[in-house]
């Protein structure tokens, strides 16, 4: 265990990076959207899809470099999903028209659906079961920064320089990709299993809905469809809300960076009651956390209740995420783990498509935050009673065949 303890934090902060820059695109995509709307003079629909195609790109990554995990390594993958984002980042700074932007969105999303579920069983395995949940869930807390990071950016790069250069900059993070490589490890449990004894995608696939894995499966499903529906519907317009509640563009972007704020402590909440309470109990709670300020926040006004409700729904919203990733790769065998979560993340991204469409439908059609903000609170709701109902405690199980630093 001396050795353990190094090597894990190595590995945090080598995967952790990665997320951060991820979550540094995902969160300038919102303040781009906003500042894309009258440059290129875009309807409330139009800013939705622009959201809902990297959604569906996010499904697609997720759902197929989870199964190439499986097959072929976490380490490779990973390294080819960071690739993937990082060039498409690139050269939608290029784009000077709405349909290529929507195109490469979709590539960039393909990137970073896969390298989440990849990147957080890649930790899972190679993590003691002592501190497994709580290193992935600080792996997690990355993604707070890369919204930090975005904001900060969205508020003093894009009004000045323009969104392109803000894209410029995130681009760059392709040339960490090949550092990984001198980084990270492959998972060893992995390394230990012959190729023959990897089962086929098909096989994969069917194993998902095997009597012993079968309410794990449909817990995730329905609990990553409905998280990631509410998450994307709500944060990525967040900016634009603001604007649309009188605020100017420039206010909202300081106004959202004071919100993203909340989310790392969130995150660190999170990861110290989930080895304490375990994963199911503490995933529930900051859900429904998340429902009640996503309430409170459609009905907001003043501005300090805008403020206080979003930051609550940062807090509470981050921390459940953080739990989710920790608690997805528990579900499944090493031979399907990576299948297992790719796919629940995938159908989740089916979600995160129609969030913002929906929202920007609805808000073309002048129905109200709060009703708008009330259907986000009942999508978690039901999330909520699916753990209760249909998920098992995980904590303190070893994950099988995973060196547990012994």
């Amino acid at each position: 265990m001396t050795n353990e303890k190094p090597a894990t934090k190595r590995l945090l902060t080598v995967a952790g990076l990665a997320w951060l820059f991820d979550a540094m695109d995902v969160g300038m995509l919102s303040f781009i959207i906003a500042a894309l709307k009258p440059e290129w003079h875009l309807s409330e629909v139009q800013m939705g899809w622009i959201g809902s195609v990297s959604s569906i790109g996010m499904a697609v990554g997720a759902i197929l470099f989870g199964i190439l995990a499986d097959r072929y390594g976490r380490k490779d993958v990973l390294i080819i999903t960071l690739l993937f984002f990082s060039i498409g980042t690139g050269l939608s700074a290029l784009t000077t028209g709405y349909t290529m932007f929507l195109v490469l969105r979709f590539f960039v999303g393909a990137g970073l659906g896969g390298e989440l579920p990849v990147a957080s069983t890649l930790v899972s395995e190679n993590v003691p079961v002592e501190s497994r949940g709580r290193t992935v869930v600080l792996l997690e807390s990355f993604w707070a920064g890369g919204w930090l990071v975005a904001a900060l950016v969205s508020y003093f790069v894009i009004p000045t320089w323009g969104w392109r250069i803000a894209l410029f900059g995130s681009a760059l993070t392709a040339l960490y990709a090949l550092y990984l490589r001198y980084g990270l490890h492959e998972s060893q449990a992995f390394v230990r299993q012959e190729f023959g004894q990897r089962p086929s995608t098909g096989k994969a696939l069917a194993d998902l809905w095997k009597p012993a894995y079968f309410k794990s499966t449909l817990m995730l499903w329905i609990v990553w469809f409905m998280v990631v529906f509410s998450y994307y519907g709500m944060f990525l317009w967040l900016p634009s809300v603001l604007v649309l509640k009188g605020y100017s563009l420039i206010n909202s972007f300081g106004y959202t960076l004071i919100m993203t704020l909340a989310q790392l402590p969130g995150y660190f909440v999170a990861a110290w009651l989930v080895e304490h309470l375990g994963r199911k109990w503490v995933l529930s709670f900051f859900l429904l956390g998340t429902a009640v300020s996503a309430l409170g926040f459609g009905n907001a006004t003043g501005l300090a209740a805008i403020l206080i409700f979003g930051m609550l729904l940062s807090f509470f919203n981050l921390g459940a995420w953080g739990t989710l990733y920790a608690y997805s790769p528990e579900q499944y065998p090493l031979t399907i783990r990576g299948t297992g979560t790719g796919m629940a993340a995938g159908v989740g991204r089916i979600g995160g498509i129609l969030g913002p469409i929906m929202v920007g439908s609805l808000i073309a059609k002048g129905v109200s935050f709060t009703v708008i903000f009330g259907i986000f609170c009942a999508a978690i709701i039901i999330a909520v009673f699916a753990i209760i109902f249909l998920g098992k405690e995980t904590m303190g199980q070893r994950l099988d065949d995973t060196v547990q630093g012994e």
